[in-house]
């Protein structure tokens, strides 16, 4: 379907063409005494290409023909050369424009022929040179048309790409704020859940557990209340599009602390300056997430006693200049359970930084290991990703 070049105002559009058309062919005829005399014949036809150009939205295949019948009509009765050819000049880019090529091809084509019929006819010696002109400007404006559809085609195809980069950054957004979201609930609520179930068993018989067990679960539901409120936060028209500060190396020992509380034995070794100077703080949060999630499996699923986790950057080796995290447990392992959203969202927050995340068995146990790049760039998908 051709394109609707839209252009100035119709209406401006119609009113002035029409002004500069009666008044200069007015003015241009008082110098052709050996033209016909205007009448009302030839103010009709001088109106009637402007005319035409009022349908150049409502019917735009109605205008060219009606513009150019009406320009042919005035000059072959013979009236006094002038502005008249505005019109069908103006129809002609505005066809053009609107992508209706063969339409203002044939026209212009046409319009060629009839002059260079009329200047042969009229045995003007410069009869050649006018024809050769009067075709050279009419492919001018039909060219000067196309260069006006192109550029408008361009202009929407970066509008276009624009907006598709745009809804895609707000995809990906979404995602990741769904992400951290599920694993600030999910690890505060099996933290929340298994204090809360140890209180019970052992509250007959060692009622003193009761405290230590409100505390932890008071302490947990503060800090998941303070960062989903965070989270959230991003989402006002006043916040900025990500939290002004995420999580990152450094609260890795609260979070070692944390699983503690739920009798997990939690050794954490970071090897690596989380201040100044450290990984930047997109592989931070990264790692800090996965860290979490691994702890939360950990502690929901795995039935372990024991946990290791190890960030560091090795200087040598596969992974030398990335930042690694690895946690062990020395749980049941995956046990032919199916991927979860937990793993799922592991995987994507690695490979958005051109990362990888592997699920590898130990015996006994699991391990999930991290490696994330210092500087973030895009990888086809993870590296050794499959789950064993």
């Amino acid at each position: 379907m051709p394109r609707r070049f839209q252009g100035p105002p119709t209406a401006f559009v119609v009113i002035a063409v029409a002004v500069v058309q009666v008044v200069g062919t007015v003015f241009a005829a008082a110098r052709q005494p050996d033209h016909r005399p205007l009448d009302v014949l030839a103010f009709v036809l001088l109106l009637a290409g402007p005319a035409a150009l009022s349908l150049r939205r409502r019917w735009p295949g109605v205008m060219l023909p009606a513009a150019a019948a009406a320009t042919i009509l005035y000059l072959a009765a013979g009236y006094p050369w002038g502005p008249v050819l505005l019109s069908l000049a103006l129809a002609i880019v505005f066809s053009a424009a609107a992508g209706r090529r063969w339409q203002t091809w044939t026209v212009a084509g046409t319009c060629a022929a009839a002059l260079a019929a009329f200047f042969v006819a009229s045995g003007d010696e410069g009869a050649l040179i006018r024809a050769v002109a009067g075709t050279s400007w009419l492919v001018i404006l039909v060219l000067l048309g196309e260069g006006a559809r192109l550029r408008h085609e361009r202009v929407a195809e970066r509008r276009r790409q624009r907006e598709s980069r745009e809804q895609a950054a707000r995809d990906e957004y979404r995602l990741a704020l769904a992400r951290d979201i599920h694993d600030v609930v999910a690890h505060s609520l099996s933290l929340i859940n298994v204090r809360a179930s140890v209180a019970l068993h052992l509250g007959d018989r060692d009622p003193e557990q009761f405290r230590p067990a409100l505390e932890a679960i008071k302490s947990a539901s503060k800090e998941s209340l303070d960062e989903v409120r965070q989270l959230l936060g991003v989402l006002r028209d006043d916040a900025p599009l990500r939290p002004a500060s995420g999580p990152g190396l450094r609260k890795l020992p609260g979070l070692a602390e944390n699983a503690r509380r739920t009798g997990l034995d939690v050794k954490l070794d970071i090897r690596t300056d989380p201040g100044t100077g450290g990984p930047p703080a997109a592989a931070e949060e990264a790692a800090y997430r996965i860290v979490q999630e691994a702890l939360t499996n950990v502690v929901r699923h795995a039935g372990a006693r024991r946990t290791a986790v190890v960030v560091e950057i090795p200087a040598v080796g596969p992974d030398a200049g990335h930042l690694t995290v690895t946690v062990d447990d020395d749980g049941r392992g995956a046990a032919g359970a199916p991927e979860g959203n937990g793993l799922r969202g592991m995987r994507e927050r690695a490979a958005a930084l051109g990362g990888s995340v592997r699920f590898l068995p130990l015996n006994p146990g699991w391990r999930v290991q991290a490696v994330l790049p210092l500087a973030s760039h895009p990888t086809d998908g993870d590296r050794n990703g499959d789950r064993a």
